[in-house]
């Protein structure tokens, strides 16, 4: 007899999903807004975001344990909402599969000294296997991943930590005081780093309830909320403000914040920790966003679980970011902002729809039942809106953009 699925192992899934668009993309995006306004901005998405998960296990307890977002927002909301909201998913995956999979070829290029196309087909050809196997072997591999990434983030981090200089972590050296209009720009990035909400429905699935799946989403986020906040205070603490002037122009690619931050890191070891903990972040994020995006193909194509219909489902999942990565590889930073804007139908106003149509329900008293009431709702709709308006927004030059 199996047992129980571990908390720590779901919360694993879902920190693992998190943290390569968080780690690569935050220090980036949050040049402008700098050390407080960066912690303040990460610190109320991840609230948000954790409580929108949990909208959607309230709206998905009174289906089947093996739904996913089309069965029950096609039901609730009906199909026009339920073709905008699999369009959003699909982008957002698929966007981030897109950005992990030219991330890794780029730094397996300089790593190992392989064309960095080559290393991309291999990573996706490798690593796609445990998402393809069952979510079982993602737990495993997402608890390694994570003890491999908390190690080498601490040796790596405990060598940035012992240099971190508080004038420039405070930026107390420049006179200039407008961080705050940044962070609005930084939302969308933000939002990202927490965009797990594609694996609710594996999360409760594996459990076979919603309160176990409930912690395991918790304990996600205050993981990846840790080390977003340890990895920043690091980051922030080395390189100068105006350092991230040659990163921003190049789109945030992760080589170039990487080969910045090797520049003043004294010791050879640090940096190789350093960048294997980013390869580490980006790998168990692929793996973490390809269980979410394959169970949500799965759901939408109503493919077999069987060896078969999980190799449709796989070639659906991983083909066409792989294929887009090779054709049309661009900045790191650049896809997560796309991901963020439209992840705000999914993360927040989809979830507060559906938990708001739950609850005209008779029998919704009945088991697990989201915090906050209708205020509660009202809030994770409105912060999912102005979060994407921020985006278009920033697109359009109506934002202030820090270039170094």
């Amino acid at each position: 007899m199996k047992g129980k699925p571990s908390l720590f192992g779901g919360a694993c899934i879902i920190a693992s999903v998190c943290v390569g668009a968080g780690m690569l993309g935050l220090p980036s995006a949050g040049a402008g807004a700098w050390t407080t306004w960066s912690v303040i901005a990460i610190s109320l998405t991840m609230a948000v975001m954790t409580i929108s998960g949990w909208m959607l296990l309230e709206a998905f307890k009174h289906y089947d344990l093996k739904v996913s977002f089309d069965t029950v927002t096609k039901d609730m909301l009906g199909d026009n909402v339920n073709r905008i909201n699999n369009l959003a998913v699909y982008f957002v995956g698929g966007i981030l599969l897109y950005a992990y999979v030219t991330s890794s070829g780029i730094i397996l290029e300089g790593m190992f000294n392989i064309n960095s196309k080559i290393a991309s087909v291999l990573f996706v050809l490798l690593f796609s296997g445990f998402v393809w196997h069952s979510t079982r072997a993602v737990d495993r591999i997402s608890v390694v991943l994570i003890v491999f990434m908390v190690l080498s983030f601490v040796f790596g981090v405990s060598g940035l930590a012992l240099n971190v200089d508080t004038s420039i972590l405070f930026d107390t050296m420049n006179k200039e005081t407008s961080y705050a209009p940044y962070a609005m720009a930084m939302l969308p990035v933000a939002l990202t780093s927490f965009g797990y909400h594609h694996s609710v429905s594996s999360m409760r699935a594996y459990y076979g309830e919603e309160r176990r799946a409930k912690y395991a989403i918790l304990g996600g986020t205050v993981i990846a909320l840790s080390l977003y906040l340890i990895w920043l205070v690091a980051i922030y603490g080395n390189l100068s403000r105006n350092e991230f002037g040659p990163v921003i122009a190049q789109g945030g690619n992760v080589d170039v914040l990487l080969a910045t931050l090797g520049s003043v890191i004294a010791s050879e070891e640090v940096k190789s920790a350093i960048n294997t903990f980013s390869m580490a972040a980006i790998l168990s994020s692929f793996i973490g966003v390809g269980l979410g995006l394959f169970d949500f193909l799965a759901d939408f194509f109503k493919f077999e679980d069987t060896k078969e219909g999980r190799a449709k489902t796989w070639a659906a999942t991983f083909l066409p970011p792989l294929i887009l990565s090779i054709l049309f590889p661009f900045g790191f930073v650049i896809a997560i902002g796309y991901a963020g804007a439209a992840a705000t139908v999914w993360t927040c106003i989809i979830p507060a729809l559906l938990v708001r149509k739950a609850r005209q329900r008779e029998d919704n008293d009945k088991g697990f039942k989201a915090p906050g009431g209708n205020a509660m709702i009202g809030l994770v709709m409105v912060f999912g809106i102005f979060t994407a308006l921020f985006h278009i927004m920033s697109m359009l030059g109506m934002l202030p953009v820090f270039t170094g």
